[in-house]
């Protein structure tokens, strides 16, 4: 009867950690904005179309299916050359050629 108390124990608090691992944010990342088409080429956090896959892997500044992290609330006040825009949403403008 022990070993299956212990197991029974066992299984719900890997079940809890489990949960708990989930269900957290780290404390920056409540404070930041994913960013589109603010980033210089290859400087990107991550992507969110063709063209891109992950860090680093944008090819033309400003792409905008490239998002960079970046304080809540200040995407489109960032200044770009050119009258371009950061935006919260994926942009269909500097992408790369196919």
């Amino acid at each position: 009867m022990t070993k299956s108390i212990w197991t029974n124990a066992a299984i719900a608090g890997a079940l809890t950690a489990a949960a708990a691992l989930t269900t957290a944010v780290p404390a920056n990342a409540a404070k930041m904005d994913k960013c589109f088409g603010v980033s210089l080429a290859g400087e990107n956090d991550c992507a969110a179309g063709p063209g891109t896959s992950c860090e680093g892997t944008s090819t033309v500044d400003y792409q905008g299916n490239a998002w960079t992290l970046v304080p809540a609330g200040t995407c489109d006040s960032i200044d770009l050359p050119d009258g371009r825009a950061g935006s919260l949403e994926e942009l269909d403008r500097d992408l790369p050629e196919a």
